[in-house]
């Protein structure tokens, strides 16, 4: 049912994309940012593919995910994007220690997505680049092979190479039938093993991405399954982990059901509680995504405290430092949906025949 759902709701999304070029598409920017030697900057570049590979397929995709509004829905040949990055990177002094997160929408190690003469060029001329220290790079588990790992990593030698899965949770159920994700836990575990066999020989790293509050979980479960979904990718060996609250993005199942009242991304309190709790559990570094803490689509509290929490957040990543606690009225309203929240889930009646 999740997956004839998920593909109704990405063909109607699909039919209302903009179409955009490239040069569109493509950008950038700079700020703030945890590597692994410390603090430091980090450049942030989304480059322009077809898409997702999963998101384009019979599967509709992450129930949560809008990649494919942002791609070409097109290949686009190598010289292109060589010249797009190029562009983007040149944009920057790099004077100090800098990580270079690279998004593409979907798997940079699958060449069906991302050309292999790009992927070449690009860690090529990242590695001539005496003060960039990291670069990171996503797929999903299937792309993730010691042959493409260790072209990489060759490629970018003076560098560390992390390459980023989107486990989402660590439970199975979760993901299959509230994600759509399409992978399990032990796909998971090989790409994570696979890495690690590496890292006698390169400077490999890799981060697993936790989602925070799928649909159909109430508030009370999103913090416990982000909370035991992060013990388990430190159990498994992952090196970092990036905690990804979720956004209501457009043409997604997800944001069919909150125009429904029937969905709600978490509170802020919510990705405190869990911040404070990895803190204190967890060895290795963890960093909440806030880019849409405080929106109307996003993580809220209150009006009042919203920025003031989102600053504390960010702070938070950079020190990995617990928050202390602060005072708000809206604060017992979020203890009184964690608590009865299980008791009080929406009654409303999806009617998923409506969607097509």
């Amino acid at each position: 049912m999740m997956r004839e759902l998920a593909l109704k709701t990405r063909k109607k999304a699909i039919k209302r994309i903009r179409r955009k070029t490239p040069e569109e598409l493509a950008t950038s920017w700079c700020q703030e940012d945890l590597l692994y030697s410390g603090k430091g900057k980090a450049i942030f570049m989304i480059l322009p593919t077809r898409g997702c590979s999963w998101a384009l397929s019979k599967s509709g995709g992450c129930t949560m995910c809008s990649y494919l509004s942002d791609s070409l829905l097109e290949d686009i040949k190598a010289e292109k994007l060589n010249k797009i990055f190029k562009d983007l990177i040149s944009q920057y002094r790099i004077k100090e220690k800098t990580a270079v997160k690279i998004f593409i929408s979907g798997s940079f190690l699958n060449p069906e997505e991302f050309p292999e003469e790009s992927r070449k060029f690009i860690l090529e001329y990242l590695n001539k680049i005496d003060k960039i220290e990291e670069i990171i790079t996503e797929s999903r588990p299937e792309y993730v092979n010691k042959k493409i790992l260790i072209e990489c990593c060759k490629q970018a030698p003076n560098k560390i190479l992390e390459v980023s899965i989107g486990l989402e949770t660590a439970d199975d159920y979760t993901r299959k039938y509230k994600i759509n994700k399409g992978f399990t836990k032990e796909d998971f575990k090989r790409a994570i093993r696979c890495i690690k066999s590496l890292k006698g020989d390169f400077n490999i790293k890799s981060k697993a991405y936790i989602f925070i509050k799928p649909i159909l979980t109430s508030e009370k479960e999103a913090i416990q399954d982000a909370i035991d979904s992060a013990v388990y990718a430190e159990k498994v060996g992952v090196d970092r982990i990036s905690f990804c609250p979720s956004t209501i993005h457009k043409g997604t199942v997800m944001e069919e059901l909150w125009k429904r009242s029937s969905y709600k991304p978490p509170w802020i309190w919510s990705l405190i509680e869990i911040i404070n709790n990895t803190r204190k559990n967890l060895k290795i570094p963890t960093i909440m995504d806030t880019s849409g803490v405080g929106t109307p689509r996003g993580p809220y509290s209150c009006k009042k405290c919203n920025l003031k929490l989102k600053k504390l957040i960010i702070e938070s990543n950079l020190t990995q430092k617990t928050i202390p606690p602060i005072k708000c009225n809206c604060y017992n309203r979020w203890v009184a949906e964690k608590e009865l929240g299980d008791f009080t889930r929406s009654t409303n009646n999806i009617k998923y025949q409506t969607y097509g």
